[in-house]
């Protein structure tokens, strides 16, 4: 899974497998070593959740994409390339979320 941060926005890309794993388990999750213990470790994820609008949750070295159920299960079993949101973070704050199938990824 690629996570790409700009400006205000964040974006995952997942692979095939990985498409197919958030079908199956619900999440999907990578990791980076910023440094050289696990405290130094960027946990990023995509899970499904049953609420009904996206949602985002953040600390202790992890940040996680919620997406509500109902469009997960549709995005993952159709030819649906991306979802997206914006969410207000804080008063004119918005966060834009995509998240996207990366199918052309062959690593």
């Amino acid at each position: 899974m690629k996570l790409r941060i700009e400006d205000n926005s964040l974006r995952l890309r997942l692979s095939e497998a990985e498409v197919r794993q958030f079908a199956e388990t619900g999440r999907v999750a990578a990791t980076v070593a910023l440094g050289p213990t696990a405290a130094d470790r960027l946990t990023y994820a995509l899970e499904r959740a049953e609420s009904a609008e996206f949602r985002i949750s953040h600390g202790a070295g992890a940040i996680t994409v919620k997406v509500p159920a109902a469009l997960a299960r549709h995005w993952t079993s159709s030819d649906q390339n991306g979802l997206s949101a914006t969410l207000l973070v804080a008063p004119d704050q918005p966060l834009k979320i995509l998240v996207e199938k990366d199918l052309d990824c062959r690593h």
